[in-house]
């Protein structure tokens, strides 16, 4: 370890020991160390106590049953022991687990009492809107090309993240790793964790050492498939040199994940079981998978998938968490697991390159600029207090989005707080063509999601009858 990451760690030690003990933070890190079999349990049995929010607790300790009775979870938790450098290792268990949720949760549950808005789990930063691709069907296409926030404005963001108890940052674009200062301003907030969604085509061997060096960036490489989906989208060549970026992680012992947009026309390739296993192999570590939105540049409703195709996802998704040793997200069937939409400032929202606030990276209208006000105060905005009023949007978790599942809200929401569309061609998921396309596809998803939430939720039922009755 350099005499800088030691510094680093050491820091990050010292300011999760006032909050939660010195004993207790090493007594974590090292269970980190040794057998997994032994120590993931053991430090799940140190976490779960401390823990002061009963959902958490409850996660925790789901976490723990499922490493002590799945296979597949077990195999999964061991790897990250096995193949993970150990000084990323104990960098995010650190920054995610001890400051993040430990320390940062209950600051945040102080303010809510306090400030009557929630500070959110995490925000979604465009550093800048430059990118070295210009992908067909892109979500930030329209955006600007030449939005950038100063290093300054960013420092002075992540500086409020933390007096608010958020220590997780996730970063789009644009392309992050063209912005210059991506990776200092990681090393100067090393008391954070950062996920960055990229292309993977500047992750040189440079970069490589560099996030070696960090240890709290987790890259998240964008995909749609194999070669031919991928660079069919993003260019020629593409596919290959996402390829060689993941070898060089891997290589290194990095922690990386995948984000896959799925369309109308690679679902099934996406979650086939040659692709996950081929992603696996890869050593990616989780994946997100995103629904195309018809938002950005060019959008086309065709390529949203049908809605035998989501209630096909509705299966599969959970079938590959079950068998597969890599987690997986499905944003908006997963909404049993995120109590619906996230959204609005709820869990998180979106700081775009030009500063403005937005609820979601789709729902492109704002009402605040971050250069004009602090996160506090666009945090507690009307805006998103109508945002989170009508959440989870339905009562169905299966149909939990204001834009493709509940258009009238967001709509409502609009008309409520004179937000303005943040690029031109926004606001045609309000209506004209694109608006009445979603309202159909809305009605014809209810149609299909409402009898396999019902079918579900009496499962769930039964499930907790049986767990009592025992």
């Amino acid at each position: 370890m350099s005499s800088d990451n030691s510094a680093a760690v050491k820091l990050d030690w010292d300011m999760a020991k006032r909050y939660v003990g010195e004993q207790v933070v090493r007594q974590i890190l090292n269970y980190l160390e040794g057998n997994p079999d032994q120590n993931i349990p053991r430090l799940f049995k140190v976490i779960e106590p401390l823990l002061r929010n009963p959902v958490q607790r409850k996660h925790a300790r789901n976490l723990r049953l499922a490493y002590e009775n799945d296979p597949v979870m077990k195999a999964y938790f061991n790897s990250l022991f096995s193949d993970i450098d150990r000084d990323m290792r104990n960098k995010i268990i650190c920054n995610y687990v001890v400051n993040s949720v430990m320390v940062g949760w209950p600051h945040r549950e102080q303010i809510e009492a306090k400030e009557h808005f929630t500070p959110p789990f995490t925000i979604l930063i465009d550093p800048t809107s430059a990118c070295n691709l210009k992908c067909a069907g892109c979500w930030a296409g329209e955006y600007a090309r030449h939005d950038e926030l100063e290093p300054e404005l960013l420092d002075r963001i992540l500086k409020e993240a933390k007096e608010l108890g958020i220590y997780t940052i996730v970063m789009s674009g644009g392309e992050p790793f063209v912005y210059p200062h991506l990776l200092d301003m990681a090393a100067r907030h090393n008391d954070m964790a950062f996920m960055i969604y990229t292309n993977g085509t500047r992750i040189d061997d440079v970069v490589a050492d560099r996030l070696k060096e960090l240890g709290n960036i987790v890259p998240c490489f964008s995909l749609e498939g194999w070669a031919a989906e991928t660079d069919a989208r993003r260019g020629r060549g593409v596919f290959d040199k996402i390829m060689a970026a993941m070898a060089r992680l891997r290589t290194r012992r990095l922690l990386f994940a995948a984000s896959l947009t799925i369309t109308s026309q690679n679902v099934e390739t996406v979650t086939s079981d040659e692709f996950i296993d081929f992603l696996i192999s890869q050593g990616v570590r989780f994946m997100w998978t995103f629904h195309y939105i018809p938002i950005g540049r060019d959008p086309d409703v065709n390529l949203m998938i049908r809605p035998e195709q989501r209630a096909y996802l509705a299966e599969r998704i959970p079938y590959i968490r079950k068998h597969k040793p890599m987690p997986i997200a499905d944003f908006w069937n997963d909404g049993e697991l995120t109590r619906g939409c996230i959204a609005g400032g709820a869990s998180y929202f979106h700081i775009n390159a030009r500063g403005d606030v937005e609820p979601c990276a789709f729902v492109h209208f704002a009402v605040d600029n971050i250069r004009d006000k602090s996160l506090k105060e666009v945090l507690s905005c009307r805006f998103f207090a109508e945002y989170q009023k009508d959440q989870p949007f339905s009562d169905n978790l299966l149909r939990p989005c204001p834009i493709i599942d509940n258009p009238q809200f967001l709509r409502q929401i609009i008309r409520n707080t004179g937000a303005r569309p943040t690029h031109a061609g926004a606001e045609t998921v309000l209506g004209g063509e694109i608006g009445s396309f979603l309202d159909q596809r809305s009605a014809d998803w209810k149609r299909i999601a409402d009898p396999i939430w019902d079918e579900s939720r009496k499962a769930r039922d039964l499930q907790e009858q049986q767990a009592q009755g025992m």
